[in-house]
């Protein structure tokens, strides 16, 4: 029975954080997908939209990375079971990344209730987690799923190496009786192993989700210290030994870290991801760290002016680099010189910076100076060393005790109405990216962006303008040409956009879309060969390309080439058997080759995966009649 009454408050207490974090982040079950990512890991990835099949698992973990992805094969299983489940429609989409969400949150309660004890403390830390406007990016966004089941299997992991770590001798209650914590009953050896080796699992489940986990085994040394006080503290002697031990315990976690590393820069270096921030300088990448890190703090204590992508600065001031620079060393000298009192500020600001170091900009993919969405789990630090440290103070003083409580009670409220208002933003690409150039600065990547949800409007002029405008910001924006490229063949300018794809492939020899789209505008000017030089290259970069495939095929048949385009419908039907159009163009194939039955056949495929095809309907009369045979499908 007293078990019973102990769990009850942690039930309603789970309870409750759930309905909270799903009342805050429901909206975003109506919103679209966005143009940014999504496409590349759902909306347009024929491997997810197939759902769970044997070649889609075979294509996740079989490759080092996907097409312009680094491996992280359980992120792409988790995109294909929402296909599986929900088809295209992103509300079902964005109901498991909530889900996710809610469970992390529930995983923060719970893993650090048993780290610490500090059950009140606990659920402020939990709910600052859920509510945070921070944490929208990784919520509202689907392509950022990765991030939700990486941190799953982060707290996952945490909670085993405490179920591996508590097992309490004299040094270690004494310990934890000082710092409020509750010692744990002693564990036996075979449970200990346990524990030990779902932690290994479980982190290196992590890291196929996203495998900037590798700091994860710098966290677990931090937790060793505190709160689960592992570290001896008698004699300097004693301390070196028990350092010792604790590392070398370590040793698994460190080898799965540095193997995911090493899969991680093969991939980046085959996709050339890492050209744009490798090619800047040292100097240039630890100014643009320190200052990072200062605005990821400001945006934690004031969250305004958020946006989905920060571009890079031509330069930060040096005045700004040199303050920052001299705030983190500051305020990193006072929490060491506080490391033994209270050993919360070390270990929470320390979690801050160490688990920042892969996004922070030294070696990272990508061109944003920084994110919201990589304070996912760093903001976990902030927020420890701040509530252990405010509860610190306001110790046994009961009028400072009720001021924080009610403080902390009006901070959930503000967190749950900024992260209202920034959700808001996200519900679908033309506010994300119009907010994103409301609050930031010469950001080529929300003028590309808004000008591409311009497009799919129809707005072809207004889009073009916002292409015009991404260049002018940033001429090497690969991505921007090819948009550019693509409006102007829709305006007939074809010259125009064959220049603009040419630039793309000078600019980056891997896109495969640009060399998809050059051999359209080069069929529109009649250029068959060139064109289908064009879309052969735009295979050997994306194999699964079906339209690729498809187009190639329809050029090879304009030159007579019928068993070549054969070939390349029936590729297309083995990646996308209900491609209607591509039974049609193969039924025609195989007319001119003299196949009647087998066009037949591919006719009436068309026509019943649509029934409104007037070219098929026409084709198969035609075929009928030479075959002087009934019409009827």
């Amino acid at each position: 029975m007293d078990r019973a009454n102990n769990l009850r408050p942690t039930i309603l207490l789970c309870g409750l954080l759930s309905i909270v974090t799903l009342a805050a982040y429901w909206p975003a079950t109506r919103f679209d997908f966005i143009n940014y990512d999504d496409p590349l890991y759902v909306a347009d990835n024929p491997h997810v939209q197939a759902g769970l099949t044997w070649e889609g698992l075979v294509w996740a973990f079989g490759r080092v990375h996907g097409y312009r992805t680094y491996w992280h094969p359980l992120t792409w299983v988790s995109h294909m079971v929402d296909c599986q489940l929900y088809g295209l429609k992103p509300g079902g989409h964005h109901l498991t990344s909530l889900l996710l969400h809610a469970v992390n949150v529930v995983l923060v309660f719970l893993v650090f209730r048993r780290m610490t004890g500090a059950f009140w403390r606990c659920v402020v830390l939990a709910a600052l987690f859920a509510l945070h406007p921070l944490q929208v990016d990784s919520v509202a966004w689907v392509a950022e799923r990765k991030t939700l089941l990486s941190a799953f299997f982060w707290l996952l992991a945490t909670g085993a190496y405490v179920g591996y770590a508590e097992v309490p001798g004299s040094t270690f209650e004494v310990q934890r009786s000082m710092f409020d914590v509750r010692p744990s009953p002693p564990a036996s050896p075979a449970s200990r192993r346990f524990w030990y080796c779902a932690a290994v699992v479980l982190f290196a489940l992590g890291l196929m989700c996203k495998p900037v986990l590798v700091t994860f085994p710098f966290v677990l040394l931090l937790l060793d210290y505190w709160p689960l006080c592992r570290l001896e503290l008698k004699t300097q002697n004693s301390k070196l030994k028990t350092l010792l031990l604790l590392l070398r315990e370590k040793i698994p976690f460190l080898g799965l870290a540095v193997a995911s590393s090493v899969i991680t820069i093969m991939a980046h270096h085959a996709l050339g991801s890492l050209d744009s921030v490798s090619g800047l300088p040292w100097g240039t990448r630890i100014e643009n760290a320190l200052v990072s890190y200062v605005r990821y703090l400001g945006k934690t204590f004031w969250p305004s002016r958020l946006a989905v992508f920060y571009p890079y600065p031509a330069a930060w001031p040096m005045w700004e680099v040199v303050t920052c620079g001299l705030l983190l060393l500051v305020i990193s000298s006072l929490v060491l010189a506080t490391a033994r009192s209270r050993p919360w500020w070390w270990v929470g600001w320390f979690w801050f910076l160490g688990v920042l170091v892969p996004f922070i900009g030294l070696v990272q993919a990508g061109a944003q100076a920084m994110a919201d969405r990589f304070m996912y789990v760093p903001a976990i630090g902030l927020f420890v060393a701040m509530i252990w440290g405010l509860h610190g103070l306001a110790r046994e003083r009961r009028y400072q005790q009720i001021g924080l409580s009610v403080a902390g009670g009006a901070a959930m409220v503000l967190c749950f109405v900024l992260t209202r208002q920034q959700l808001g933003h996200w519900k679908n690409s033309e506010t994300l990216f119009q907010h994103a150039l409301d609050v930031t600065e010469n950001n080529y990547l929300a003028h590309n962006n808004l000008g591409y949800a311009l497009d799919k409007k129809g707005q072809i002029d207004e889009a073009i303008s916002q292409y015009r405008q991404a260049i002018r910001v940033q001429p090497a924006d690969a991505g921007a040409h090819n948009n550019l490229g693509v409006a102007l063949v829709r305006k007939g300018q074809i010259d125009e956009a064959i220049s603009q794809f040419q630039q793309v492939i000078r600019l980056d020899p891997g896109y495969a879309e640009a060399y998809y789209n050059l051999g359209l505008a080069l069929v529109r000017k009649g250029q068959i060969d060139e064109a289908i030089n064009q879309y052969q290259q735009a295979i050997r970069l994306k194999p699964d390309d079906a339209l690729a495939h498809n187009n190639l095929g329809t050029a090879l048949g304009r030159k007579g080439r019928m068993d070549e385009a054969i070939r390349q419908f029936q590729e297309v039907l083995r990646l996308k058997p209900d491609f209607a159009e591509v039974h049609n163009n193969l039924g025609n194939a195989l007319a001119e080759k003299g196949q009647m039955d087998e066009a037949i056949r591919q006719y009436r495929e068309a026509l019943r995966l649509k029934p409104d095809d007037a070219f098929a309907h026409d084709n198969l009369a035609r075929v009928l009649r030479r075959k002087n045979a009934p019409a009827g499908p």
